[in-house]
């Protein structure tokens, strides 16, 4: 099985799989997390933030999670996946991925600026440290308009989101 998350930076995306892996270990579930900003640092460390290599993030990223779920591992991908035609194009290569939009309203992100990346993006135009590509502000983020499930993590508790991602888990695994 393959979660693609999908939210925009601060949204909630690898804290939420972090304890849904918690959870589900102690459930016997075998999730790993596939966590976009780690991969960043190894196999995507070729890749800029173009709309080309965001793709390309995408698809390595995916490759690996289909590789752990061939092995019956739960893979979370915990990832931004901002442009809609790639997840479509995921899908149709993997079928079986299943979407979770983990939905934040930028302001709330912008409070919470765990990374200093809004701060940044928020800069004048011609600041030094100016962040023009942050993706939801200078850049382009698809809302998922047809998520497999949908968490307002404004609204709930990590630990109540936690708990419907890892019921719908459970509902949706292979037997």
């Amino acid at each position: 099985m393959i979660i693609q998350l999908c939210g925009l930076s601060g949204a909630g995306k690898t804290t939420l799989a972090s304890k849904v892996q918690q959870l589900g270990g102690q459930a016997n579930l075998n999730i790993v997390i596939i966590d976009g900003d780690q991969y960043r640092k190894t196999l995507c460390k070729d890749l800029g933030f173009s709309y080309a290599d965001r793709s390309e993030n995408l698809r390595r990223l995916t490759r690996l999670a289909h590789d752990y779920s061939r092995q019956g591992k739960i893979a979370i991908i915990s990832a931004i996946h901002p442009f809609r035609e790639i997840r479509r194009e995921l899908k149709a290569r993997y079928p079986g991925i299943k979407t979770v939009f983990i939905d934040c309203p930028v302001e709330v992100l912008v409070q919470r600026d765990t990374k200093g990346l809004y701060k940044r993006a928020l800069l004048p135009q011609n600041h030094p440290d100016k962040l023009h590509n942050l993706t939801g502000l200078g850049d382009r983020f698809d809302a998922p308009e047809d998520p497999d499930l949908h968490l307002r993590t404004a609204q709930m508790s990590v630990d109540h989101a936690a708990g419907l991602l890892l019921d719908f888990i459970r509902r949706h695994i292979k037997k």
